[in-house]
């Protein structure tokens, strides 16, 4: 009946564990493969936030950051504004200061500046008040701010005790309440409820994730699978190209795949995915057969840098038509913007998804990814993590992940 040390179990589980432990996983895949229990060929991939052991009331909020830097900017510049109007001169070349180039070392100079132009000035005592008090505070807020946004990396929040958790909504709090708590993304693929793969994101969107994942498979088997499965949450341009580029074939639905299918959203005949478009003329046909001209285009970018482009046509004459009303309420000639090759692959990725082939792995995909996910949480009462950090969250998982195949073989 001894008990193993706390310490001993934790030292094998963040010292040995760590960069190993991937490989451990993909071997006994690899070995249910041989026996003929899981294929490689097929993945069906979905996420679920599993919240982080950090403290859930103490945060950084990236808006937060960006709204303080904002006035603090206003603040320098109206006292700026001041000095200049009290000293009758122009203290600095260049004005007024922005927010975007704001920094602790611009700010102490500027201060610096304000401070020395009022010294010898008869002016208002509560400015020169407030600027020595701003002179030791805001360098040093500024210098805080700037390690904050560091850390963030293009994320929305962090938490003060686990840096690489990012508050995420969650359905239900401790108090069955819906609460943002400092969480991770976890993705698994898997076949016949086998987990075959899984990885851990700071991000709350599934969309962001899929090729990070992905990208993970080949390093574990040698290669790609051959099929993957999800749900809306993945349909992307991004992720749809990323997949074509890799022979991927994806059965991966788009947001309003589903209120497609349905007859109001076929016949109504406003919606602009309903016009008719004519790809020798490069139009498109309003309801009331009216050509829509192509007038330009642009450049927009996601948040994982990937590069869109959108094709923009307008009505020639909107004035007197009957139908104005129900088309559109802008008071000039309709617009609408298409982005032509995000549209072709969806019609492809449809007739995939409406096929005999697609319509089994549709109804297949919630049985086993969504049931791994239900046995994980529910059955073994994984809902929150142990350890802080993503490096050691990921063995931790991992143990969780090997535990479940291992457990699935023995029943």
């Amino acid at each position: 009946m001894d008990v193993p040390d706390h310490n001993t179990i934790n030292r094998f589980r963040s010292g040995r564990l760590k960069g190993v432990l991937k490989e451990v996983f993909s071997t006994i895949v690899k070995f249910l493969v041989t026996e003929g229990l899981v294929s490689l060929d097929r993945v069906y991939t979905d996420g679920t936030k599993i919240e982080s052991s950090a403290n859930r009331y103490t945060f950084v909020w990236g808006k937060s950051i960006s709204t303080r830097i904002s006035k603090i900017a206003e603040q320098l510049n109206e006292l700026w504004a001041y000095a200049e109007s009290v000293t009758k001169q122009e203290l600095m070349e260049e004005t007024p200061l922005l927010a975007e180039d704001i920094s602790a070392d611009k700010v102490a100079q500027v201060v610096d500046r304000i401070d020395e132009a009022l010294r010898d000035v008869d002016c208002d005592k509560k400015v020169k008040q407030k600027v020595k008090r701003v002179k030791k505070a805001w360098p040093e807020q500024l210098k805080r701010y700037e390690q904050q946004e560091q850390i963030l990396d293009g994320r929305g929040s962090y938490s003060k005790t686990d840096p690489d958790a990012t508050f995420m909504r969650m359905k239900e709090d401790h108090m069955l309440n819906g609460q943002l708590k400092p969480a991770f993304n976890v993705q698994i693929s898997t076949n016949e409820q086998f987990i075959s793969n899984y990885t851990l994101h700071a991000t709350t969107a599934d969309t962001t994730t899929y090729t990070e994942h992905i990208e993970e498979f080949k390093p574990l088997y040698g290669f790609y699978p051959k099929e993957s499965i999800c749900d809306a949450g993945y349909g992307s341009e991004e992720n749809y190209l990323y997949a074509r580029g890799k022979g991927i074939k994806t059965f991966i639905k788009y947001n309003y795949f589903h209120k497609e299918q349905t007859k109001k959203w076929r016949t109504d005949p406003f919606r602009s995915s309903n016009f008719y478009y004519n790809s020798t003329l490069n139009c498109f046909y309003c309801p009331m057969g009216q050509p829509m001209r192509f007038i330009g285009r642009r450049k927009q970018y996601t948040k994982t840098g990937f590069e869109q482009e959108i094709h923009i046509y307008q009505a020639i004459r909107c004035q007197g038509c009957p139908l104005r009303s129900l088309c559109h309420k802008s008071k000039a000639n309709r617009r609408i913007e298409v982005n032509h090759r995000l549209n072709k692959l969806k019609a492809e990725e449809k007739e995939k998804l409406l096929s005999p082939q697609g319509l089994v792995h549709r109804s297949q995909r919630p049985q086993d990814v969504e049931a791994t996910f239900g046995n994980l949480k529910n059955n073994k009462n994984f809902k929150r993590f142990l350890c802080k950090g993503k490096n050691k969250v990921e063995v931790e998982f991992g143990l969780l992940a090997i535990a479940h195949n291992i457990a699935k073989v023995a029943s």
